[in-house]
């Protein structure tokens, strides 16, 4: 069975793609720290019958990184699938935007994914099989108030993978993109009732995501289904961007 690494595994959108792929996948769970700690999901996952190991991985740390890939390719062999979705928000309008808030949402959410599909790619070319998945949001598409920091790096990461799709293509590697819209998460838990209901109105589907929506299709683009998809980004977000 091939292996899937999915970061930001612990909880939200991560932990739905996780127990989602699991039913295809041995699943790696990575997560960011200890107090957020990936070990549930993993656990249910083998409750549940499938493979599962929770990894902490630092996403802005090179050195993290591959000593999460070493002892992921010691155990499973190498990273077939990887699901970028680890990331960060430190929102706040342009003129009270912090550099060093810029700074870490770009390393974290942006190069971080570039750190991880680099390192995965290696297994990938030898194996001349692999899907990468980037969790980008309309946001990305759109830009937002007060997320200038959060927009661009969200809108980086459709060009790297537009870009990883155009060099990878030849080896059976596809890499795609979703654009998740307002999904019931931890990000989205400050807003108001009111908030909510405004959101819906501008929905063709009239209610808030969940993060299984968004699992359903990664599954997807993850399968032999959809050898013939990619450098796409695919928005799942009730219609806001129609």
């Amino acid at each position: 069975m091939k292996t899937a690494l999915v970061t930001g595994g612990s909880r939200g959108i991560g932990r739905a793609i996780a127990l989602d792929l699991s039913k295809s996948f041995n699943i790696i769970v990575g997560y960011s720290s200890s107090k957020d700690s990936g070990e549930e999901v993993a656990s249910e996952i083998v409750k549940s019958g499938g493979k599962a190991t929770a990894l902490e991985i630092d996403v802005t740390n090179a050195e993290s990184i591959e000593n999460a890939f070493t002892t992921i390719e010691k155990e499973y062999g190498g990273v077939d699938v990887l699901v970028n979705n680890a990331g960060i928000t430190k929102d706040n309008i342009l003129p009270r935007l912090k550099e060093d808030d810029w700074t870490d949402v770009i390393d974290t959410n942006l190069s971080g994914s570039f750190r991880t599909s680099q390192r995965a790619i290696k297994h990938m070319m030898k194996s001349k099989w692999g899907r990468i998945v980037y969790i980008s949001s309309i946001v990305g598409m759109m830009g937002n108030q007060g997320q200038a920091n959060y927009a661009a790096s969200k809108a980086g990461l459709i060009g790297l993978s537009k870009s990883i799709a155009k060099e990878m293509g030849s080896r059976n590697i596809t890499s795609n993109v979703i654009a998740p819209g307002y999904i019931d998460t931890d990000m989205t838990a400050f807003l108001t009732d009111e908030q909510k209901e405004n959101i819906i109105e501008q929905l063709s589907i009239k209610r808030i995501g969940k993060p299984e929506d968004i699992a359903n299709i990664v599954s997807f683009l993850c399968s032999d289904e959809s050898e013939y998809i990619t450098g796409q980004v695919i928005s799942v977000d009730g219609g806001i961007t129609s």
